[in-house]
Order: structure tokens, then C-alpha cells, then sequence
């Protein structure tokens, strides 16, 4: 009851918080703290700066930086670079070109090695000096449907080579019987030299180019020259003494001479006739043929017009003629 009996409005000193121990002990330490601290003196600093990490030093001498003068190239060392430079792609190219040069030269005689259309035609030994002129080669050149016709138009030219050499062999026999028959043979002998090559390249060649390629020209040629084939045939068959042909009226006309002969000559005319008729024949078949290509005269003539305007030789002739005239008419201003 003792606290009841104590006066609230007493003064309260005998009551201060402040008083504490725990307090009053705290507060004298943290005045102590703050007073022996003295951020201005001169131990302050030192213990600062001895609590400061210096930086790192280099560990070799300092030196002083120096900056180097730009040295810049003079105009005789920048050509002498540039030509030194040259001449090396100038090598460089040169040895590029020799090597091509020679795959190239490599790779032609390769080809010429394996060429698939090399010339075949004709077939020579091969100790022949002679080589084959033509390539020829019906499963590979010709269409399907006109290879049968293009290798009867060659067997009519081979029937057609036999024939003159029989017909070379007739006179021969009709010349040994009549010396007056030389003419005969002469001109036989002159038939089968010229008509046999001829007939190869004016009729069996285009027509053979006129299958491979379908071209309206070579059918020209063929239509125009074989024409005229079978007029030589029938004039043959006839057989005129004194033309070199054994035919029909010079192999009768020995029947009252010399029966070996004539029935030798008979043969001949036989094998003339037979040379007509096929041509007739096979003339008809290709023209027939023809038709069905689409080929015409106006593509002839186009072909024909293309053909001499690219040929080198006519460009060259025409090139000369125009100068010859462009010089004269110059001379004569």
C-alpha cells in the first residue's frame, strides 16, 4: 500500500529513467568514442592512409610515351610494288594458259581418239595409206522408217558400180573381137572412173542427208540428179555403138559375130535395165516419202540462201568484191 500513500505530483527525480546504470553506462561509452575521434588530426590521416590500398606500380622503368613519325612510301618504291606486282600476274597467267593450252591439246587428241563419228566409209586396211572419207551409219543418221529405203537407194548404187565393171569387162570382150570397138572400151572405162563416184556424192549422199537431217534442199538435189540418173540408164540399156555402152542394140548387132561376146553384152544390157527400173521404183518411194516431211521449194530455197550466206568462202568473196568496187569507184572520184 505503500505506493498509494506516495505523492503523484512530487517532483520525480527520485524516479529517473535516466538514472539507469544499463543507460548511463552506454551513454558515457558512446561520448568517449565520439571525443577521442577527430577526423582533422594528424593521426586520423595517417591511420586512413595507411588503411589505403595504393595502386599497383609497373614493374620496370617508366618511360615516357613517344609517338612515331609516319613514314610514307615515295613514288619510285609505289611503281617499283605495282610493277613487281604486274609481272607476277603476268606469270601467273602465262603458266594458266600453258596449262589450258595443254588440257586442251589433251582433251582433242582424247577425242579425236574416241570420236564416236569418225569417218567409216569406206573401209580401208589399216596399212592403207588411204583413210575413209565419209562417216555413214544407217541406225544412228536415219529415222526409223526411212532406213530401209535409204539402204535400198545404196544398194542400187553398189548394183550400179557392178554394172559399169561389167560393162567395162563387156566392151573389153567386144573390143578383143572388133578392134574397131576401141572407142568403146575407152569410153567404158571412162564411164565406170567418172559415173561411179559421181553417183555417190550428186544422188546417194543428199538423199542420205536429206534423211538425217529432213532438209528440203539435199531433196532437191536428190530429185534433180537422179532424174537425169535414169535418162543415163536408159540411154545405156539402149546401148548405141560407138558410146561405150554395151546395151541392147550393140549386144544384138554381135549376135552375128561372136556368140560369147553378145551373150556377155546381153547380160550387161540386162543389169542396165534392171538399174532403170529400180530407179523408177525407188524414185517414186522417195518422192512419196517427201511428201510426208512437210518438205517444200520455198524451205529449199531458204536453206540454200542460209547455207550461202554463212559459208565462209562466199562472205570472203563477197567482202572482196566490195572492196575491189569501193576502191574504184574511189579511183575514179
Amino acid at each position: 500500500m505503500s505506493a498509494f500513500d506516495t505523492n503523484p505530483f512530487a517532483d520525480p527525480v527520485d524516479v529517473n529513467p535516466f538514472q539507469d546504470p544499463s543507460v548511463t553506462q552506454l551513454t558515457h561509452a558512446n561520448q568517449g568514442g565520439l571525443d577521442e575521434f577527430n577526423p582533422f588530426s594528424e593521426n586520423s590521416r595517417l591511420t586512413n592512409g595507411a588503411q589505403t590500398v595504393p595502386a599497383t606500380q609497373p614493374a620496370g622503368p617508366s618511360q615516357p610515351a613517344v609517338l612515331q613519325p609516319s613514314v610514307e612510301p615515295t613514288p619510285q618504291a609505289v611503281a617499283s610494288a605495282a610493277q613487281a606486282g604486274l609481272l607476277q600476274q603476268q606469270e601467273e597467267l602465262e603458266r594458266k594458259a600453258a596449262e589450258l593450252e595443254r588440257k586442251e591439246r589433251e582433251l582433242q587428241n582424247n577425242a579425236a581418239a574416241f570420236n564416236p563419228r569418225q569417218n567409216n566409209w569406206p573401209r580401208f586396211p589399216k596399212k592403207c595409206p588411204i583413210k575413209p572419207c565419209f562417216y555413214q551409219d544407217f541406225s544412228a543418221d536415219i529415222p526409223a522408217d526411212y532406213q530401209r529405203i535409204c539402204k535400198m537407194l545404196y544398194y542400187l548404187w553398189m548394183f550400179h558400180s557392178v554394172t559399169l565393171l561389167l560393162n567395162l569387162l563387156a566392151c573389153l570382150a567386144w573390143f578383143t573381137d572388133k578392134t574397131e570397138r576401141g572407142v568403146d572400151f575407152g569410153l567404158s572405162i571412162l564411164w565406170f572412173i567418172l559415173f561411179t563416184p559421181c553417183a555417190f556424192l550428186c544422188w546417194y549422199r543428199p538423199i542420205y542427208k536429206a534423211f538425217r537431217s529432213d532438209s528440203s534442199f539435199s531433196f532437191f538435189v536428190f530429185f534433180f540428179v537422179f532424174f537425169c540418173q535414169i535418162a543415163i540408164y536408159i540411154i545405156q540399156a539402149v546401148g548405141i555403138p560407138g558410146w561405150g555402152d554395151s546395151g541392147w542394140i550393140a549386144a544384138l548387132d554381135e549376135t552375128r559375130g561372136n556368140w560369147a561376146v553378145s551373150i556377155i553384152m546381153m547380160v550387161v544390157a540386162a543389169f542396165f535395165t534392171l538399174c532403170a527400173v529400180l530407179s523408177l521404183f525407188l524414185l517414186k518411194r522417195v518422192h512419196s516419202l517427201y511428201r510426208r516431211t512437210g518438205a517444200s521449194f520455198q524451205r529449199a530455197q531458204e536453206e540454200f540462201s542460209q547455207g550461202i550466206l554463212t559459208n565462209r568462202n562466199f562472205q570472203n568473196a563477197a567482202a572482196g568484191a566490195a572492196a575491189s568496187a569501193a576502191q574504184g569507184a574511189f579511183r575514179g572520184n
